[in-house]
């Protein structure tokens, strides 16, 4: 089952009763927009003891539509690559 927004929400407003649901938000808002304002400026975010994200330069290639078997040139390209870390880890391995 994925985890989505609405329900970190709301799961961080029972754990934080004392603040505003909509404070909440802008917060997560906040947190999300500072994560991708970051990787667009090719730096590295990291969260101790759960993850880094950085980007990962894709070079140009020429790729296959597998349907038709027809070659597509396929441009260069950001993409987002995450690694965990090790306490996340070991947590998710139960070691």
């Amino acid at each position: 089952m994925a985890i989505v927004k609405s329900k970190l929400l709301k799961q961080l407003a029972n754990n934080y009763p004392n603040f505003l649901k909509k404070d909440l938000e802008k917060f997560f808002n906040i947190f999300l927009t500072e994560i991708k304002n970051s990787l667009k400026r090719n730096e590295r975010v990291e969260l101790r003891g759960f993850g880094m994200w950085s980007t990962h330069l894709q070079k140009a290639r020429i790729s296959r539509n597998p349907k038709t078997g027809e070659r597509i040139a396929t441009p260069e390209k950001k993409t987002i690559h995450f690694k965990m870390a090790k306490e996340l880890f070991k947590k998710l391995n139960n070691e």
